[in-house]
């Protein structure tokens, strides 16, 4: 991989599938860069979860708003900036496994804390022009 910065970018609607076109698109250029198979998964499920949350938290199943997926190559690190149109989903508690075995919470809400975990870092951000931005990164071994 040449020092220069190289930057992708998709654009979907936000109906419910087209996390599996963010996926497919990431683990694209996951495999350009030469990621092993296992940290190819782990960008695939972590931007399907963060596409899912744009569209149904963010977006509110909006067809007609976006979903923004750029991925950029840079300084030995791959960053991936999943962007919505909407208002966010806020701050999520982390699951309680125990109470969703038991049947007393809802057994939804495991995307962030599945992110959190499979990416290097992660952060949570709003532009100034009220967008929500979930920004993970994967540190490229040499």
């Amino acid at each position: 991989m040449t020092p220069e910065k190289k930057k992708f970018e998709l654009h979907v609607p936000s109906a419910l599938g087209n996390e599996k076109v963010a996926m497919e698109f990431a683990a694209s250029i996951a495999k350009q860069l030469d990621f092993p198979p296992d940290r190819i998964e782990d960008l695939k499920t972590a931007v399907a979860e963060a596409c899912l949350n744009a569209i149904e938290h963010g977006n509110k199943l909006d067809e007609n708003m976006k979903v923004g997926i750029t991925l950029t190559v840079a300084g030995g690190r791959l960053q991936v900036a999943i962007q919505d149109e909407g208002k966010g989903v806020g701050q999520v508690p982390t699951p309680n496994i125990e109470n969703q075995v038991e049947g007393k919470t809802d057994p939804r809400g495991w995307g962030i804390f599945l992110i959190k975990n499979l990416m290097d870092e992660v952060s949570f951000e709003s532009t100034p022009e009220g967008r929500n931005v979930v920004k993970m990164i994967i540190h490229l071994k040499k």
